[in-house]
């Protein structure tokens, strides 16, 4: 059984950054599928996702949704950088602020889970 941690940092600006939470997301659903220990953070400009993901007329909704149950929270200090604070906290995800404001990668790492970026 896999111990993942996914991290979402891509922002919503380019073409590929759809790509790249698009296959975050199915490496969850795959995860949780298979029964393996999995959860999402969303961290950095990846933060900025979960307002368009969280609206129904996203076309990643559904899968969204499918892990939502997976979802760890999104950093703390980044939700306010980037201003979605209270987007965030309307789609429900909880607000991490492990280490100075900031998911703490490092004690998920110490748990022996592996990281996965995208």
């Amino acid at each position: 059984m896999a111990k993942l941690s996914v991290v979402v940092l891509a922002g919503t600006e380019a073409h590929s950054d759809l790509a790249r939470v698009l296959n975050a997301l199915e490496l969850v659903k795959e995860a949780k599928e298979a029964g393996d220990e999995v959860e999402l953070v969303f961290d950095g400009a990846g933060v900025t996702w979960i307002p368009e993901l969280a609206s129904e007329e996203h076309k990643l909704h559904g899968v969204f949704t499918a892990v939502k149950d997976k979802i760890s929270g999104a950093c703390e200090f980044c939700v306010n950088a980037f201003d979605v604070k209270e987007e965030v906290r309307d789609a429900g995800i909880a607000f991490l602020s492990e280490y100075e404001g900031h998911p703490s990668l490092r004690r998920r790492i110490a748990q022996g889970y592996s990281l996965v970026t995208f």
